[in-house]
């Protein structure tokens, strides 16, 4: 799931949620890593000036890198700050 709030800054800024429905600590801490890791390349081709806010959702446990990397870069598309 992804929020997005336009904000007065020049760039944009990331905040990751991951409830204690995902699994234990180390499991969560496991999640935000891989969705920052996901990010790091993404954030050079997001529009400047937003809010973004991740928020993980029990599949991602068990999903491949490549099909969580695949949803957040649709997300980002769907919200329409990710310039191709």
């Amino acid at each position: 799931m992804l929020y997005c709030a336009p904000n007065e800054l020049p760039v944009s800024r990331f905040g990751i949620s991951v409830s204690r429905r995902i699994g234990s600590a180390v499991v969560r801490n496991r999640t935000k890593r891989r969705l920052r890791e996901i990010l790091r390349p993404l954030c050079e081709q997001v529009s400047g000036g937003y809010d973004v806010i991740l928020i993980a959702r029990n599949g991602i446990v068990d999903a491949e890198h490549a099909v969580v990397e695949q949803a957040v870069r649709q997300l980002l598309l769907k919200a329409g700050i990710l310039c191709e």
